[in-house]
């Protein structure tokens, strides 16, 4: 039996093996000590790539569960370290990274990241620097926002963008300090 739903023979899907084996390893981490030192963190979860397979599982039926599975060992993470810490340090820990997000947000339009060469493809910088501003005011006013449109956030491609490597880092910081409050 399946664990997931299979793409159509001629279509791409995640290769079946690898799925099979990094969930058996999620279920030994999730299942290890709480207090022990983990092997598999929700970062660790969120950066997680599989190989593409005629044939494989479903792409949106794996990619739900391991948002999941992420959430279930945020949860567990924020638990361990806040018994580690009191509240109040707790919080003060996301809103220290809140503030440091804030602050590459508010820098002005255009300028927010580093730029790859005009050579190079990257983000495009009016995408980014839109969802910028959506993210700005999740912060600062509490607009709502979910996980998941973070996690899921696409952005065209342009030469001369934004740094891929860095929009990407700030909205893993984003999806950390969402996960640590919730």
């Amino acid at each position: 039996m399946s664990t997931f739903p299979r793409s159509p023979k001629s279509k791409l899907g995640y290769d079946v093996d690898q799925v099979d084996e990094f969930l058996v390893s999620a279920r030994v981490a999730y299942d290890a000590d709480a207090s022990s030192q983990a092997s598999l963190t929700a970062a660790d979860i969120r950066h997680t790539a599989f190989s593409m397979a005629k044939g494989g599982y479903s792409t949106s039926h794996v990619d739900a569960a391991l948002e999941r599975l992420e959430d279930a060992f945020a949860a567990r993470e924020r638990e361990a370290a806040r018994g580690a810490v009191s509240d109040a340090e707790w919080f003060e820990q996301a809103r220290t990274t809140a503030q440091a997000i804030l602050d590459r947000l508010e820098r002005p339009i255009g300028h927010r990241f580093q730029r790859v060469s005009f050579l190079t493809l990257g983000y495009n910088r009016h995408d980014v620097d839109r969802f910028a501003g959506r993210l700005v005011k999740y912060f600062q006013d509490g607009r709502p926002m979910s996980v998941e449109e973070v996690r899921t956030v696409t952005f065209r491609e342009q030469r001369g963008g934004y740094r891929e490597a860095q929009v990407d880092l700030l909205l893993d910081s984003v999806t950390d300090v969402m996960l640590a409050v919730r």
